[in-house]
């Protein structure tokens, strides 16, 4: 379906046996707590982000996990609600991905100073530090600046503590990131 895919699941058994657990637990929870799901689906489809997933992954995946269920039961009805229930799943993570993945998270998923430096320039000075410190999608938020630590991204992350902490000005306004750095991080 897409060898390439097979890339993003190096990962020991157990792992994957957890992560199809997972899969099959959030398709049956989908019918029965769809807004909670999706406030989990989108919250999930943020820390992909930062794993750097394609999104063209999604769909080859989804036919995958079809096609071992198909193996596993005659039942059409119960394929095709798994299906319906899956697909749903991954439109709602690519969507998240797609709104979430700003220049700020590819550059930290580079862990390169000046890409950061170059991302970051291009916002203005009143709303850059919320650039590095906060990617909200729907009612899910994420810091850029917590998943570049997270991550071990710390050449990033110390290039953002830099931007943060660097006084700009302009006729009327000083910025200054501190006080949003421990807003957003107390």
């Amino acid at each position: 379906l897409a060898p390439a895919g097979q890339d993003y699941f190096k990962q020991s058994t157990t792992r994957l046996y957890w992560i199809a657990d997972k899969i099959v637990e959030m398709t049956i929870e989908m019918y029965r707590q769809p807004r909670k799901m999706v406030e989990d689906i989108s919250a999930l489809g943020l820390r992909h982000v930062g794993y750097a997933i394609p999104t063209e992954f999604f769909a080859p995946f989804v036919s995958g996990a079809v096609e071992v269920v198909r193996t596993m039961t005659t039942d059409e009805t119960a394929e095709d609600a798994f299906r319906w229930s899956l697909t749903l799943i991954s439109k709602t993570l690519v969507r998240t991905i797609l709104e979430g993945s700003t220049i700020v998270m590819k550059a930290i998923n580079t862990n390169q100073q000046k890409a950061l430096v170059k991302a970051i320039s291009v916002s203005p000075r009143g709303k850059r530090s919320m650039e590095l410190l906060n990617i909200t999608v729907g009612t899910q938020s994420i810091s850029p600046f917590y998943w570049a630590i997270e991550s071990g991204s710390l050449v990033t992350a110390q290039a953002m503590i830099d931007d943060l902490l660097t006084i700009r000005a302009d006729r009327e306004n000083y910025y200054y990131g501190y006080d949003d750095l421990f807003t957003r991080h107390p």
